[in-house]
Formats: C-alpha cells, sequence, structure tokens
C-alpha cells in the first residue's frame, strides 16, 4: 500500500511540471517584439585555425590521411622512398636515395610543397632527432618500413598544437608494440630485363612477439640491399655527348694528359693543344720526366686536333651512377608494462639503423685554379690560357695538364718554389711531382 502511494505521488508531481513546461516552450516559440530605439545587437563569426579551443559541432577535425599496413604493401612499397613517392600528399622538392647529386642518401617528406624542414615527423607521436650534421630534417629511412602498423598524415598546418616546425603537416607513423607469434618475409626483384643493366633488389625481415595481458614484447630485424643502375647502363645517358640526339657535347675537355686549352677555347695566336699517349711511351702512365723541353718536341705527345673526335673529351657519364647502391640494415625492440591496474604504463624501445649509401658524381676540375703566387693569391690560370705579367716582368703562360692548370715562362717550366699550390694533396708540375706548401 505504501509503494502504491509513492507512485501515486510521483505521477502527481510529474503532470502538474508539465503544463508549466509546455507553456514555456509555447511562448520562446514567439519572437519578442523589439521596442523602437532599442540598440541592435549583431553576431559576428570569429574563426580560429588549428586551436585547442573547442569548436561548434559543425567544425569538424583537421583532415588526416592514414595508410595502415596492408594498404603500403598493395602500393608495392619496399623502402621509404618509395612510400613518399606514392603519397598523393608530398609535394614539392625533397631528397631520397635516389637522388644522386645534390643527395646525401636520407629520405625526407615535404608536404604542401613549403620545405622539408617544415613538415614534422613523429614516430609513435613522439618527435625524432633530424639528421644532424647533414641537415634539419629526419630521415625516413631510419623507420623500419616491415614494422609500421600505420601511418597518419595531416595534411593541414598544425604549428598552434605541435609548434612552428608543423606548418606544413605532420607525417606520424605508429609501430607495431602488440605482435603475438613470428613473421618472416623475403623479396628479390630485379630489373634486368628491362633497358638497364642491373638492379638488384633484396629485402627480407623478421618480426617476432609474445606477452600477456599487461606485458608486450615486440623483437624487428631487417636488412635490405639495392644494386646500383649507372648512366651507362642506358643508351640516353650513356653518354654525356648529345650530338647524336640534336642536342650539345657536354663532355669535358679536362682530362689526363691533355696539355693546353681545346681548340675551340684556344686565344688567338695561343699555342697548340696536345695529348699524351701511353701507347707512345711504352704504356706508361705518366710521360718521361725532363725527356724534352716542351710538348711540341716530345714524340710522347700527338695535336688535339689529330684524335678521333670520341677521344677529344672526357665522357664523365661513363662513371656516374643513376640510381646509387643502398645497404640498410634495422634491429628493435620495444616492451610495454601496465602497472597499477593499467593506470601507469612503462615502455621502452631500441632501435639500431646502418646505411650505407653508395653514390658518386663526376671528377671535378680545379675551379678555381690551385696554383697560386704572391701577385696572384687567388690563381695564375686565366680562362683561355691568357698571358699574365710577374713581378720581374717575364710574361707566364698558363697551360693545362690533366685538370690542372700549370705555369710555363717562355716555353720553359717555371721553378717549383716560385709556385704555391693551395692543396694539401701531391700535384703533378708538368712531368715531375713536387709537394704542395
Amino acid at each position: 500500500m505504501k509503494k502504491r502511494a509513492n507512485t501515486g505521488l510521483g505521477l502527481a508531481i510529474i503532470a502538474s511540471v508539465l503544463p508549466s513546461v509546455s507553456a514555456v516552450s509555447a511562448q520562446d516559440v514567439a519572437p519578442t517584439p523589439q521596442t523602437t530605439g532599442q540598440p541592435v545587437v549583431t553576431a559576428v563569426e570569429v574563426i580560429v585555425t588549428g586551436s585547442n579551443i573547442p569548436t561548434s559541432e559543425e567544425v569538424g577535425p583537421n583532415p588526416v590521411d592514414t595508410y595502415r599496413k596492408e594498404d603500403i604493401t598493395r602500393l608495392g612499397v619496399r623502402s621509404a622512398t618509395d612510400l613518399i613517392q606514392k603519397l598523393p600528399a608530398a609535394a614539392g622538392a625533397a631528397i631520397n636515395e635516389n637522388v644522386v647529386n645534390g643527395g646525401d642518401g636520407r629520405v625526407e617528406i615535404n608536404l604542401r610543397g613549403i620545405l622539408a624542414k617544415e613538415t614534422l615527423v613523429l614516430q609513435d607521436g613522439r618527435r625524432l632527432a633530424p639528421v644532424g650534421f647533414a641537415g634539419d630534417t629526419v630521415d625516413l629511412n631510419t623507420i623500419p618500413l616491415g614494422l609500421i602498423d600505420h601511418v597518419d598524415v595531416l595534411k593541414d598546418g598544425a604549428s598552434a598544437i605541435y609548434g612552428a616546425d608543423a606548418v606544413a603537416g605532420v607525417f606520424n607513423v605508429w609501430l607495431i608494440h602488440r605482435f603475438r607469434g613470428l613473421e618472416l618475409y623475403t623479396s628479390y626483384g630485379n630489373t634486368n630485363l628491362g633497358f638497364a643493366n642491373d638492379a638488384g633488389e633484396e629485402r627480407g625481415y623478421l618480426l617476432a612477439g609474445t606477452g600477456d595481458d599487461k606485458t608486450d614484447i615486440v623483437v624487428y630485424a631487417e636488412f635490405y640491399n639495392r644494386a646500383a643502375i649507372f648512366s651507362r647502363d642506358a643508351d640516353i645517358s650513356s653518354n654525356a655527348d648529345f650530338t647524336r640526339f640534336g642536342g650539345p657535347d657536354d663532355r669535358s675537355g679536362a682530362f689526363a694528359g691533355h696539355v693546353g686549352p681545346p681548340p675551340f677555347l684556344a686565344p688567338p695566336g695561343g699555342p697548340d693543344s696536345f695529348v699524351y699517349q701511353p701507347g707512345l711511351n711504352g704504356g706508361a702512365l705518366t710521360p718521361t720526366p725532363h725527356a724534352f723541353p716542351n710538348v711540341a718536341t716530345d714524340p710522347q705527345y700527338v695535336p688535339f686536333a689529330s684524335l678521333p673526335r670520341e677521344q677529344q673529351r672526357f665522357n664523365f657519364a661513363d662513371r656516374t651512377p643513376a640510381l646509387p647502391a643502398v645497404d640498410r640494415e634495422y634491429l628493435y625492440g620495444s616492451l610495454d608494462r601496465k602497472i597499477c591496474d593499467q593506470y601507469l604504463e612503462l615502455f621502452a624501445d631500441f632501435k639500431y639503423v646502418r646505411t650505407f649509401w653508395d653514390s658518386a658524381l663526376a671528377q671535378l676540375q680545379f675551379t678555381p685554379d690551385v696554383w697560386t703566387d704572391v701577385t696572384h693569391p687567388f690563381g695564375i690560370t686565366t680562362p683561355g690560357g691568357a698571358w699574365l705579367q710577374r713581378t720581374d716582368s717575364k710574361p707566364i703562360q698558363s697551360i693545362h695538364t690533366g685538370g690542372l692548370y700549370l705555369a710555363w715562362r717562355n716555353g720553359s717550366e717555371v721553378p717549383a718554389n716560385s709556385i704555391k699550390c693551395c692543396t694539401s694533396r701531391h700535384q703533378v708540375h708538368h712531368l715531375r711531382q713536387i709537394p704542395c706548401v
């Protein structure tokens, strides 16, 4: 009986409250009449970009692209360079391990085409150290590709949240920290059936993990090896002489044994150009020292113009790589332990990466001149082998020998003590070696 009395009391109270609420709602529907002369209140919209301040429900989160491990596998990605080249959000200039001239083996990402250093790179939500002396960006080669769980790419500026280094966006890589069992992967690919000679690519990794409800242990090891493709392996880049395609001849006129400028660079009335021929000296790679007064009377030299066209310049493309060789190894381990009923978590990880990136540039000439004296501290040589005046009023003629400009005076060799070399290596001074001082 008592229980029924309480129920009836509750229904009575509800019945008494509802009419008042209905009345209030009915009054709110009708607009309040505005009195003449009363000031008008105008709402101004304020837009805050990249802020932690809560906004209305109509404003969504910043755009984020997520690539899971399965997505990366379907893209055919085998290295960090492949991943960056396949991301639509990556734009603008950035270095990767395929860049020979200007590259250093690292891989960086550039979002929105600003600068690579304006893109923040995170691993598991934590910042990574840049490559240090080689630049101010993070090398993505330090992230094990087979250990990636997913990648989040924030395609909008997030400097208000992460700092000034996230002006272009954020590239956040999440690694696998919970795994059970053992996974082995290996692959091999080659391009020797195409236009190039060889680019064998080998990759393999081992992923193992164990644990329980509170502990997770993951161990990972990976190797990656790629052979180089040289410019000589493809016909279009095998020779810097592009006249066969209607282009210029970009081969170098400075090569070992060449004395004097090429005829098309020689000044009017200048000396003839000669080239040393090892076959005329018993196969010796260097000419006989002090055997003849000058190259014009030395039978070990032949006139430059008498050589076949392919021997008149040095084809540096025969020695430069188009794709550098890469050899890399990874070792990684992580430990996660939940403490105090998951209110406290202890975590630690270890990562070791060794990368060998083998690249080369074309052989360089000595520019500016390595030969100096008191009168000409910035170089004796002038373009075209011009005549210079020394303090003793005797003319010096500069000639070109194997990439080095040497000084002659009236057809005879200048004493070694009158020329100072600004390098620490031994160089050839005409037909004999002298130490640079």
